[in-house]
């Protein structure tokens, strides 16, 4: 689907500068060359990752409810498959992280280092419970990681249940009312309650009016009164905006349309995306991951190194962003396209506690 990789692309990099207006001193440096800018990422980047949860919600539907019936026999294998999926890069890129804000603590002082881990939190990191426990982040963003899979495990979960009361007749060509009933209302709850509180932004609740919009969106373009159905979620999502207007939520619905409709008019599959982007969009969990670690390095050579002159610290900034797109495209590569060895699923983990429990105890 080349539409949807050039929105995970385009996602991905916005979330990149994000960070990098958000963290560390380049930014602050080269801010009188782009103050519009850089506000304007420091302000709003983040609110396109709900852009990605929009996707995640439609992609899901597509493979494990398609036609809005239920397929899921085994969830916990399914959510351990995600788990396993997810993890893989994610401890691989903490270790760097770990090594790189060791490094960074050497050449400078500046809040948006982490502090060296403590076993508790490598531990937390690992189980992707460290918001719930109250555990910094080892690195920028490795919320999101843990969000997705509790949105993930939710929504199988759900449809898991929806299954034992699908009624099936073939002749029908309505939605299975169990499943949608099901996603309807926990995201119109999402939308009305949770969304609008931040004390639920650590839980999957918080983000799953975005991500149940990706999955009825899908159903509904299914269904044989899709347009009535469309009808009825644009609605819901204009009702939402008038309780309570977010910035993330226009993105969202804005998302669930464009999808939804280059969906129906079969073009997903058939707009034309330039190959770079594609595959830029392939790699894009991979370079989340890894970015924050490769611009920290970045940052803190800059600071050490090189002159405090805008345009200097403005051309590291633009070396932060490619070099944060290449060292993803290779961790993609390496551990996300082929299939890890279980071995290596061992040693993993071990060499990220490993590494962290050297840092605490060397104190760097």
């Amino acid at each position: 689907m080349p539409l949807i990789d050039a929105l995970k692309a385009a996602c991905c990099l916005v979330i990149v500068m994000h960070h990098l207006a958000m963290y560390g001193p380049m930014s602050s440096i080269a801010y009188p060359l782009l103050p519009a800018v850089i506000d304007w990422l420091r302000e709003y980047g983040r609110i396109v990752v709900h852009m990605f949860f929009v996707i995640s919600g439609f992609l899901l539907a597509a493979k494990l409810a398609p036609h809005g019936r239920s397929i899921v026999t085994h969830p916990m294998r399914l959510i351990q498959q995600r788990y396993v999926r997810l993890i893989t890069p994610y401890l691989v890129a903490l270790t760097v992280a770990i090594g790189c804000a060791a490094l960074a603590r050497i050449w400078m002082s500046h809040d948006s280092i982490p502090s060296a881990p403590n076993f508790f939190q490598l531990l937390a990191h690992v189980m992707l419970l460290q918001n719930l426990l109250d555990q910094e982040a080892l690195s920028a963003g490795v919320w999101y990681v843990a969000i997705d899979l509790q949105l993930f495990a939710l929504t199988v979960l759900l449809l898991w249940i929806s299954k034992h009361f699908q009624i099936h007749h073939s002749q029908l060509q309505v939605m299975p009312w169990p499943s949608f009933t099901l996603i309807f209302v926990l995201t119109a709850a999402s939308l009305f309650f949770f969304n609008r509180h931040p004390v639920w932004d650590e839980t999957a609740l918080y983000f799953f009016g975005s991500y149940g919009l990706g999955v009825l969106v899908y159903w509904v373009l299914e269904s044989r009164y899709r347009w009535l159905w469309l009808i009825m979620l644009i609605g819901l999502i204009f009702l939402a905006l008038m309780v309570d207007f977010r910035s993330r939520l226009a993105v969202a619905g804005g998302t669930m349309l464009l999808i939804g409709l280059v969906h129906y008019y079969d073009a997903l599959r058939h707009v034309y995306i330039p190959k770079c982007v594609i595959f830029i969009g392939r790699a894009s969990y991979s370079i989340f991951l890894i970015h924050f670690p490769v611009s920290l390095a970045i940052n803190a050579a800059f600071f050490r190194f090189l002159p405090h002159q805008p345009m200097v610290q403005l051309w590291g900034l633009m070396l932060a962003l490619c070099a944060s797109v290449g060292v993803g495209i290779m961790l993609f590569k390496w551990f996300e396209e082929r299939p890890v060895s279980k071995p290596l699923h061992i040693a993993l983990p071990s060499g990220f506690l490993a590494s962290g429990l050297l840092v605490m105890f060397a104190g760097v």
